[in-house]
């Protein structure tokens, strides 16, 4: 059975040196591949995508997209949000994800810090 992630400060985005600036601390590093971790799923690459192109989407939606069942695209969907690359809220009876540019872009800088000049 996979690891799950544990549960990380998701108030604001990895907030680190860059990876070229030096070694990094042994948090900071934790901070980054825990980030890294869920992505590391084809899945959930896909998910991200289509949070970034539509905007935001329900479970059921994703899940009818993807051509999964619901109850997979909830897990995935609960491992980005630990990550602190989701975030979600409930409106009725349907839960709508949306993707934390902050976060992804914050990632991006940590790992190249040129990549978003």
């Amino acid at each position: 059975m996979p690891k799950t992630l544990p549960t990380i400060d998701i108030s604001a985005p990895v907030c680190c040196a860059p990876v070229a600036a030096g070694p990094m601390s042994d948090e900071d590093a934790l901070q980054v591949a825990l980030r890294l971790k869920a992505l590391a799923d084809p899945v959930r690459v896909k998910i991200m995508s289509h949070l970034f192109s539509s905007g935001e989407e329900s479970g059921g939606e994703l899940a009818a997209v993807l051509g999964l069942s619901e109850s997979t695209v909830s897990h995935h969907l609960a491992q980005l949000r630990k990550a602190g690359l989701v975030e979600s809220d409930r409106r009725g009876m349907n839960v709508f994800h949306r993707a934390r540019h902050d976060a992804l872009s914050a990632l991006c800088v940590v790992l190249d810090p040129t990549c978003c000049t």
